[in-house]
Formats: C-alpha cells, sequence, structure tokens
C-alpha cells in the first residue's frame, strides 16, 4: 500500500491521472476533464521540478485547477462556439411556416397537431380532427397555428 501512495504523490502518478482526465474529456464530453487533466499535468511538472510533499501536492492541484477553471472560462468567451443552425436547441421554431394536421381536435382554441411522427400542443381556431393548419408561432412548447390556406395552381 505504501508503494501506491508514493506512486500517486509522484510526478507520473500526477502524469496518468492527467492522462486518465483528458481521455475521460471523449467520454464525458463538456470541456471539464479536460481542464482537470491539464491540471493533474501542471502539478506533475511542479512535483518533477521542486519535489513536493503529498500535501504541498495536493494544494499544488488545487490551484492549477483554479487556474485551470479561469483559463477555461476565459477560452469559452473569447471563443464561443458558433452553431450553422441558428436555432439549435430550439426545434419548434424550425417548425414555423410548416403545415401540419391537427390530431386531436382544437376545441376553444386548444388540441394537438402532429408534425411528421410528433404530437404538439397547439392553440388557434377550432378545427376538426385531420384539418390541414399552418404553424405560425411558438410558445414554449406549444405551437400557434391558423387554417392553412392551399395555393391554387397557376393556370
Amino acid at each position: 500500500m505504501d508503494e501506491l501512495w508514493r506512486f500517486l504523490f509522484s510526478p507520473l502518478g500526477w502524469l496518468t491521472l492527467g492522462v486518465i482526465l483528458a481521455g475521460l474529456e471523449l467520454l464525458v464530453p463538456g470541456a471539464a476533464m479536460l481542464w482537470l487533466g491539464a491540471a493533474a499535468l501542471a502539478t506533475a511538472g511542479h512535483t518533477a521540478l521542486f519535489g513536493l510533499s503529498a500535501g504541498a501536492q495536493l494544494v499544488a492541484f488545487a490551484g492549477w485547477t483554479a487556474v485551470a477553471l479561469v483559463v477555461s472560462r476565459r477560452v469559452r468567451r473569447q471563443s464561443p462556439i458558433a452553431s450553422t443552425d441558428e436555432r439549435l436547441n430550439r426545434r419548434g421554431e424550425a417548425l414555423v411556416g410548416q403545415t401540419a394536421r391537427v390530431a386531436q381536435p382544437i376545441v376553444h382554441g386548444r388540441g394537438r397537431v402532429s408534425v411528421g411522427d410528433t404530437e404538439w400542443l397547439a392553440i388557434g381556431p377550432d378545427a376538426a380532427a385531420g384539418t390541414r393548419v399552418r404553424i405560425v408561432s411558438v410558445e414554449g412548447t406549444t405551437l400557434r397555428v391558423v387554417p392553412a390556406v392551399e395555393e391554387l395552381p397557376a393556370g
């Protein structure tokens, strides 16, 4: 057991921990493990250079973790992850303008519509099941609908 503690509180032990934490980033995305791995690698270097005791190593790891978290916030602020889809994670907004079928009759302004293989709560003018409606806006998880106007063929 004594040898295990000596390994854990050695530069190689911190290096191993850093590599494991950085590798976990691949399995648990979110950029938290990567920064903890960087703190462990910095602690490995600090321990190798200065021959720190176990307690000092833990203090160094805590300090490097704080530094890594500050750096990570700065990096995220300066280089936010951009998306090509402005409505990412706002699926309902992508439905505006599309047509849907009334799945459960809209009575007194409330019902359900079917879009693809999903049913959504809907508000709008009363309509019978099977009626085609157009989605005009999204309010939370509810679609506001109006009767769909069929376009006449040009001729």
